[in-house]
């Protein structure tokens, strides 16, 4: 028989992806830019972050109010005696020093007059390349999941899924490499009224695991899906194996 799970008030939802919080999740309040309150699920404390959100328990370490133009004038003022001659808006040509001096004050013509000073060509400013993390992405299917678990049992979002179990039981789970993306594995861990599906991207050293759907019925889980080659172990860690059904 088995054991039916649903939400334990249906007006409670997360104010960032507007899903009903079901029992034993845990919310937290951010403020959002303007001081209004909202509760966020888990699986969205990073997206609220991103947007501007600050967790409340957080919001006394945060800064009131940033420095008057009255406080950066003088900074500005002086970061502008800094800068290079070159840099600065061009002056009147001044009259050279010597007539008969060369280089950047001019050069003799042939008819003894000195022509106009030349002035140094400014340097084009050239924009920092972003640089970007990149790993090395293994190349048959078993060292991609064997490495797409590594990475997703050190992110944040391995935590959030233990703390699931621990209150809807052991979930059922599928680690498969993408075939439109050889960088990509794709993670979907299941209970019989929730699920979620990951990308981990191998090759992403910043930020390669991200949440690309959620649901509330298993139908919505494609059949690709459904071969359930892992499991939680007891400290909530995907690995490799059989879920007992």
């Amino acid at each position: 028989m088995k054991k039916e799970l649903r939400p334990f008030h249906d007006h409670v939802t997360c104010a960032v992806c507007g899903r009903t919080i079901l029992k034993g999740e845990r919310t937290e309040p951010f403020l959002a830019p303007g001081g209004d309150r909202h509760g966020v699920c888990e699986l969205c404390f990073v997206r609220a972050e991103h947007a501007g959100w600050i967790r409340e328990s957080a919001h006394g370490d945060t800064p009131t109010r940033g420095p008057s133009p009255q406080e950066r004038r003088p900074l500005f003022g002086r970061l502008r005696r800094r800068v290079p001659q070159e840099l600065t808006p061009e002056e009147p040509d001044a009259a050279p020093r010597d007539q008969g001096e060369q280089g950047e004050y001019g050069e003799p013509a042939s008819n003894g007059e000195v022509s106009a000073p030349q002035r140094p060509r400014r340097r084009p400013y050239v924009p920092p390349q972003d640089p970007r993390h990149v790993r090395a992405v293994p190349t048959t299917a078993e060292a991609k999941i064997d490495r797409a678990l590594d990475i997703f049992n050190a992110s944040e979002h391995q935590r959030t899924v233990a703390g699931l179990a621990r209150s809807l039981g052991s979930p059922w789970a599928t680690a498969l490499p993408d075939p439109g993306a050889p960088a990509t594995v794709t993670l979907v861990v299941a209970w019989e009224l929730s699920w979620y599906r990951y990308g981990v991207d191998l090759g992403d050293a910043a930020e390669p695991v991200a949440l690309q759907a959620q649901g509330d019925e298993m139908a919505g889980i494609d059949d690709a899906f459904r071969g359930w080659n892992a499991v939680l172990d007891d400290e909530g860690r995907l690995v490799i194996g059989t879920a007992q059904q």
